[in-house]
C-alpha cells in the first residue's frame, strides 16, 4: 500500500499572479503528486488549511482512496462548501488524480475512459480601446486558427479604480464605477460593428462578468440576440440566477453560467431544467477534478455542454486538469484558454512570452491551430520545479478590481 508520507504548498507568482500548488509526497520514493488550490486573493487561507488541518487529517491514509477522502476532506470540517475550503481540497484531490495517472503509468484522460476528440478547441480573450482595435486583435487570433473569441472593449467596463465619476454623490468611495445603461448600449453596438467588419464565421463570446442588475441582463441578451454569439458568460450573480428564465424566455442567445459556483445546489436545478447551456466552473473553486467529472457527466444528462473556466489566476495544473476531463467528455464545448503557450510561439505578439510560467511548470498543454492537445505523460503531466517557483514569491495585497460600484456609489457584485 502507497500511502501519504507529506503535503505541502508552494506559492508562486511567475506572472505576477498568485498560484498555489499542494504537493502529495508519498512513502514511495520518488512518487509525488501536484495539484491546484489557486485563490489568487486569500492564498495565505488555503495555505492555512492544507497544512493545518487537511495535513495533519491526510498522513499514512492509502493515496488509492481519492472518493474516501475528498468526501473525509469535505465534511471533517462540518461547514462546507466555501471557495477556501473547497480551493484547499482540490489541490490535495488533483494531487492524487496526479498520482493516480504515475501509478497506472497513464495520463488522466486515460483513465476517465479515453479521448472523444483528439485536441481541445479553445476561444481565447481580445479586449481594446475601441472597435478598429478589437477588430485587429481578432484578426491575429484567426490568423493563427482561434475560431472563438471573447470580446471586451475596455474589460468588463467602468472606470478605472479610484476615479470617482462626475455625478457622484458627494463624499462617494473609491471604486470600480460602472454606468449599466451605457454599458449595454456600447456592448451591443460592439458586436454590431464586430459582425459588420469580420462576418459571421468567426465565434464569440461575451462576458458581462454579472456586473450589470439582472433586469438589465434580460435586456441585454434580447439586444445581442442578432449577432449569434457561441455564448453570453455570467449575465447574473449566482445569488441571482433565477433570473436566467426570464433571460432564456427572451432570447435564443445560448447562457453559459458558473465560475463562482461552489455548491452543487447552485447549479442542479439550472441544468436538470436546461435552463444554461454550457457549465463553466471554476475547477479548484469546486473541489477539484472528483466533483468536476461528476458535474461533467450529470450535465450530459441534460445536454448542457462544459465550457470549464480556464483564466490567468489559476495554475497550469488546473489548466491541464480541464483538458484531460475536456478529451474524455462526450459533453465538452469549448474551452477558455488564457494564453499560457511555449515562449518561441507567434502569439507572444499579442500577449508576450510566458518564459517565467515554463520554467516553473514544465510540461503545460500545448496550442495548435486552434487546439490545446494534452502531453501524454503519466497523471496530470505538468511538474514544479521548487527552485524556479522561489524566484517568484507571492504578494498579500488588498484587491481592487473587485470594488465594483454602481454610479450611486453603493457596490456592485463584480
Amino acid at each position: 500500500m502507497v500511502t501519504i508520507r507529506d503535503i505541502k504548498t508552494i506559492c508562486t507568482a511567475p506572472e505576477g499572479i498568485n498560484l498555489l500548488v499542494v504537493k502529495v509526497e508519498t512513502s514511495e520514493p520518488g512518487l509525488y503528486g501536484l495539484g491546484c488550490g489557486t485563490f489568487a486573493y486569500r492564498h495565505l487561507a488555503v495555505k492555512l488549511v492544507v497544512e493545518e488541518y487537511l495535513r495533519p487529517l491526510l498522513v499514512g491514509r492509502d493515496v488509492s482512496d481519492i472518493n474516501d477522502i475528498w468526501q473525509l476532506m469535505h465534511q471533517n470540517g462540518y461547514w462546507r462548501n466555501g471557495p477556501i475550503e473547497n480551493n484547499a481540497i482540490s489541490g490535495v484531490d488533483m494531487a492524487l488524480w496526479d498520482i493516480k495517472g504515475k501509478m497506472a503509468n497513464m495520463p488522466l484522460y486515460q483513465l476517465f475512459g479515453g479521448k472523444c476528440r483528439e485536441g481541445v478547441p479553445v476561444y481565447r480573450h481580445v479586449d481594446g480601446r475601441d472597435l478598429s482595435e478589437i477588430c485587429e486583435n481578432i484578426a491575429k487570433y484567426r490568423e493563427i486558427g482561434v475560431k472563438t473569441i471573447r470580446c471586451q472593449c475596455g474589460g468588463y467596463g467602468g472606470s478605472e479604480y479610484g476615479h470617482i465619476p462626475a455625478g457622484a454623490p458627494v463624499g462617494a468611495k473609491p471604486g470600480v464605477y460602472l454606468d449599466g445603461n451605457a454599458y449595454i448600449r456600447d456592448t451591443v453596438k460592439l458586436f454590431d460593428g464586430i459582425r459588420s467588419k469580420m462576418g459571421d464565421e468567426i465565434g464569440l463570446v461575451h462576458d458581462v462578468h454579472e456586473r450589470i442588475a439582472p433586469a438589465d441582463a434580460v435586456r441585454l441578451a434580447k439586444e445581442l440576440e442578432p449577432y449569434h454569439l457561441t455564448f453570453l458568460e455570467d449575465p447574473v450573480s449566482l445569488e441571482q440566477v433565477e433570473y436566467i428564465r426570464q433571460i432564456k424566455n427572451a432570447s435564443s442567445i445560448p447562457i453559459a453560467e458558473g465560475e463562482l459556483f461552489n455548491n452543487p445546489y447552485e447549479y442542479r436545478t439550472l441544468i436538470t431544467e436546461r435552463l444554461i447551456d454550457y457549465i463553466r466552473v471554476h475547477i479548484t473553486q469546486v473541489g477539484g477534478i472528483t466533483p468536476a467529472r461528476k458535474l461533467q457527466i450529470f450535465a450530459e444528462q441534460f445536454g448542457v455542454r462544459t465550457a470549464w473556466h480556464g483564466p490567468g489566476d489559476m495554475s497550469p495544473l488546473a489548466h491541464a486538469a480541464n483538458v484531460h476531463i475536456d478529451l474524455a467528455a462526450p459533453n465538452f464545448g469549448v474551452q477558455e484558454w488564457s494564453g499560457i503557450e511555449p515562449p518561441n510561439f507567434v502569439i507572444q505578439k499579442l500577449k508576450g512570452p510566458h518564459g517565467a510560467l515554463l520554467e516553473v511548470f514544465p510540461g503545460l498543454p500545448e496550442y495548435k491551430d486552434g487546439y490545446v492537445y494534452a502531453n501524454d505523460k503519466p497523471g496530470l503531466g505538468v511538474d514544479l520545479i521548487e527552485k524556479e517557483a522561489e524566484k517568484y514569491p507571492c504578494e498579500n495585497t488588498v484587491t481592487t478590481w473587485t470594488q465594483t460600484r454602481r454610479m450611486d456609489g453603493a457596490l456592485q457584485t463584480p
